[in-house]
């Protein structure tokens, strides 16, 4: 993981060279569209509302949890599940971005989602709502922090949410054998080149050109900008857009040659 400092003067470079975010500039209709239609889109939905309620109340919860974490977030070096405590509201989206999630899923519309990393739940319920009633999938390898999920998915009373628990490596491949395509895929779980790569591949078995793939902090280290870079220059991947702290990829047969976006947000 980046530093702090790290990190600001990244967003720094990153603000520097993108492209405006009003979409001056952009060449590209998809991508403008996108803009305008979803980026500067900075309305509540309605059905948000009592979502971002239940964001607010677990913010205020400062109680500490033991997790067994492989990811990249418990700053471990090797590949054994260890007992990490954090408290359990930390890893919460910020408002904007879980609001921004469910604008992308809204207009892009999937005929399902697979999520991978569902932590609390709350960017989990922003995915359903966006979906409506079809189906989302969410993966979790930790039982406390699923437990926590499951009783937002109650109190809320969505009914479209799957979750699945355990390891990655070991459950992605039954998800997958479970549904005939992914139509979307949104990737926050372990935090390091090697399983983000190979779940980039295993995703992508089950994709074709509708099919959008969202990679969250895709800047959040250096394997994470490794893994971001390789899966731009994957040969089926059409146009990607850089928003910082979320990754785009697309796979339109209509885009003859690669475009690679970076955007203000």
């Amino acid at each position: 993981m980046y530093s702090t400092l790290t990190l600001v003067k990244k967003y720094i470079q990153y603000y520097a060279k993108a492209s405006n975010s009003k979409g001056h500039g952009v060449h590209s209709p998809f991508v403008y569209q996108f803009i305008r239609e979803v980026l500067l889109n900075k309305q509540e939905h309605p059905a948000t509302l009592a979502i971002e309620k239940k964001r607010v109340s677990l913010l205020s919860n400062k109680n500490v949890i033991e997790v067994w974490d492989r990811g990249a977030g418990s700053r471990q070096i090797d590949k054994k599940y260890r007992p990490v405590k954090k408290i359990a509201s930390s890893s919460l989206k910020p408002k904007k971005y879980g609001q921004l999630l469910y604008r992308i899923i809204a207009y892009f519309n999937p005929t399902n989602v697979i999520e991978m990393g569902t932590s609390l739940g709350i960017t989990t319920c922003y995915i359903a709502a966006a979906v409506n009633d079809k189906p989302v999938i969410t993966m979790e390898g930790a039982p406390t922090i699923a437990a926590i999920a499951r009783q937002q998915f109650e109190e809320l009373g969505i009914k479209n949410i799957q979750i699945v628990e355990g390891d990655f490596d070991k459950t992605l491949t039954t998800v997958l054998e479970s549904i005939d395509k992914v139509g979307m895929a949104y990737v926050d779980g372990n935090h390091k080149y090697v399983p983000t790569i190979q779940y980039f591949h295993d995703l992508l078995g089950k994709s074709n050109e509708d099919t959008v793939f969202i990679f969250d902090d895709i800047h959040w280290s250096a394997e994470m900008e490794k893994a971001w870079e390789q899966i731009k220059e994957h040969p089926s991947v059409t146009l990607t857009i850089d928003l910082f702290y979320i990754g785009l990829v697309f796979f339109r047969k209509e885009n003859k040659e690669k475009e690679h976006f970076i955007i203000r947000y």
